[in-house]
């Protein structure tokens, strides 16, 4: 059973910086360095949106309203994936969640991630 756990939330000014990390287990040998994995985040009133995602093989995607500033890379000895946040401005504030799919690569679809972790609140002020 595949559990996500974040971690790296926090309140911060505009223009500071923070960095989320998610914990992977319950994937077998190997199994977790051949998933896509990401993060997507939820504001207040606003339906949840993709910000990263990293294949497989390491192949990024980033949103445009990250990109520059947002960062994904992943650890595969130690199933974690993270992202630095730099630049932070008051509408990257919500919800963070790790997100994990079954393929190799990254689908476009919330469903193409079946697996989700519980969030990290992240508030610029």
């Amino acid at each position: 059973h595949v559990q996500l756990v974040e971690s790296g939330g926090g309140s911060v000014q505009a223009g500071g910086s923070l960095r989320l990390s998610c914990a992977a287990s319950g994937y077998t040998y190997s199994g977790y360095s051949g998933k896509c994995v990401g993060w997507f985040r939820q504001a207040p009133g606003k339906e949840r949106e993709r910000v990263a995602d990293i294949s497989g093989g390491g192949v990024t995607s980033t949103a445009d309203s990250v990109m520059g500033r947002f960062t994904i890379s992943r650890d595969n000895a130690r199933n974690t994936v993270y992202l630095q946040m730099n630049s932070l401005k008051p509408e990257d504030t919500g919800m963070y969640y790790c997100v994990a799919g079954n393929t190799w690569w990254c689908g476009a679809r919330i469903a193409d991630f079946p697996y989700w972790g519980q969030g990290t609140q992240v508030t610029v002020s």
